[in-house]
Parts: C-alpha cells; sequence; structure tokens
C-alpha cells in the first residue's frame, strides 16, 4: 500500500512539476510576473467577442441614461490609461439589467455592469475601483492563462490515468478524484486568488493613472463586504480556503499594504 502511495505522489508531482516548469511562457504587463500561456491573444480575444454577443442577446440591456452616462464615462477613463497594455482591445461597454451585483471585462475590451452593482459602486471612484479591476483580469490574460493551466492540468491528468489503467476500476477512480482533489485545491485555487490580487493591484494603478483616488478602493470593498455580510455571506476558514477570490477583510488588508507602499514609494522619489 505504501508502494501504491508513493508511486500516486510521483506521479503527482510529475504533472505539478510540469506545469511549474511550464510557467514563464510570457510577462504579465505592470507586475511583471512570468505566467503560463499557451493560448494566443487572438484566440482569447474571438472567445471573449463572441461570448459577449451571446450575453448581449440573451440579457436585458439597460437603457437608464445616468446608470450608461456613467459606465461610458469611468469606464473610457480605464480604457485609456490601460490600452497601452493592451493595444488591440476593441473597447465596449454595456450595462446589463439585473440584481446582481457584479462586472466583468471579457477578452478584447468587452465590459459588462450589472445594474445592481451600481448602488454599491455609488460613485465614480467606487465604479473606477471595479472596473479597474475587471480590466486588470483581460490586460494580465487571466482567461488565457486559466485556460493554459487547464489544458496542462488535464494532460496531467491523463498520465496519471494511463499509469493505473491496469489496476481496478475501483481504485482508478479513487487516484483520479485525488488527482482532482489535490489539482484543484494545491494548484488551480490559490493561483485564481493570485490572479485576483494581482487584478487589485493593476485596478487601483490604473485609477490612480485615470485620475481617481485609489483610496476609494478601500470604501466600495467596505461597501461590498457590508452587501455581502447583509445577503448572509460568511467569512469562515472553509469558505477562505476553497474561495477562488480573496474574501473582503483579506482584499482590504492587501489593498491598504499596497496604498502604504505606492505612498512611500512616491514620497521617496520626490526627495530623490
Amino acid at each position: 500500500m505504501n508502494n501504491n502511495w508513493l508511486k500516486i505522489g510521483r506521479f503527482f508531482a510529475v504533472g505539478v512539476t510540469v506545469a511549474i516548469l511550464l510557467e514563464g511562457c510570457s510577462t504579465v504587463p505592470v507586475t511583471g510576473r512570468r505566467q503560463l500561456k499557451l493560448v494566443s491573444s487572438d484566440q482569447e480575444s474571438q472567445l471573449g467577442l463572441t461570448s459577449f454577443e451571446q450575453l448581449k442577446s440573451t440579457t436585458p440591456i439597460s437603457h437608464d441614461p445616468a446608470a450608461n452616462a456613467m459606465v461610458q464615462r469611468v469606464g473610457k477613463r480605464i480604457a485609456a490609461v490601460a490600452s497601452n497594455d493592451l493595444p488591440d482591445a476593441q473597447w465596449e461597454f454595456v450595462v446589463f439589467e439585473s440584481q446582481e451585483a457584479n462586472a466583468f471585462c471579457l477578452p478584447g475590451g468587452k465590459v459588462g455592469v450589472y445594474t445592481g452593482l451600481l448602488p454599491i459602486a455609488r460613485d465614480d471612484a467606487g465604479l473606477a475601483t471595479v472596473l479597474g479591476h475587471e480590466i486588470g483580469h483581460a490586460v494580465a490574460h487571466h482567461g488565457a492563462e486559466r485556460m493554459s493551466e487547464a489544458l496542462v492540468l488535464q494532460g496531467a491528468g491523463k498520465l496519471v490515468g494511463s499509469a493505473v489503467a491496469t489496476k481496478s476500476p475501483e481504485y482508478v477512480d479513487a487516484v483520479l478524484l485525488a488527482w482532482g482533489a489535490g489539482s484543484k485545491v494545491g494548484r488551480e485555487l490559490p493561483h485564481d486568488r493570485k490572479q485576483e490580487s494581482e487584478a487589485d493591484e493593476i485596478g487601483i494603478m490604473y485609477m490612480a493613472k485615470a485620475g481617481y483616488d485609489p483610496k476609494a478602493a478601500i470604501d466600495f470593498w467596505e461597501r461590498f463586504a457590508a452587501y455581502n455580510k447583509q445577503k448572509g455571506g460568511q467569512s469562515n476558514f472553509l469558505s477562505r480556503f476553497l474561495s477562488t477570490h480573496p474574501v473582503n477583510d483579506v482584499r482590504i488588508q492587501y489593498l491598504t499594504a499596497r496604498l502604504a507602499k505606492t505612498a512611500a514609494e512616491s514620497a521617496e522619489n520626490k526627495l530623490q
């Protein structure tokens, strides 16, 4: 039994090692992080464009003048500073009629904002927090990175499956289940949380360059935390471990530290 688990561990280690060794195919704009990117920017953009058109055909679009003016105004300011890092983006900003408190930026610069988010955003700076974050995902090509990692994990999973194919079906299922759980918690979810923090970092930089006070990001996430609490959101250990997004208090702590570091660096530069 010990030898069997040792073999399983070796196969698991091989798969994870492959993913780690391949990581570094490209560099994330702004942060400089090395990332795995097996999907081309053109492929990523086409997926985003197709998905956005489908979404517009199936989801009600808001015609509220104030909401649309706000999203267009803030979106264009953030896009103007992000365009250097995403030069081929075909920017489009659409307000969708939905109570969901959410927004997104698909590859290719297609941005959607749900009306349910606007009361929490409150003002231009609050909305800039969200749009800076979502556009940060697109600039960092996080979608392509996730698809690339899925390809690597799928290949490694097949490697494990083929290695134990001669064992009993129950044994094979147990190994594949262990591989799925190990890769999900040990690799995919922590990386998703890293992407979220990276998008936060890029977002506040874009906010500042677009003329918004990045400190407004703290105010927004505090309001969003209160909204989640009102809706029954939980922040226990299990939710922290399995969530792909940083829980609100962790995100606020990270942004607060990041803003303090940025302020210190700016002060130091002025003295030089």
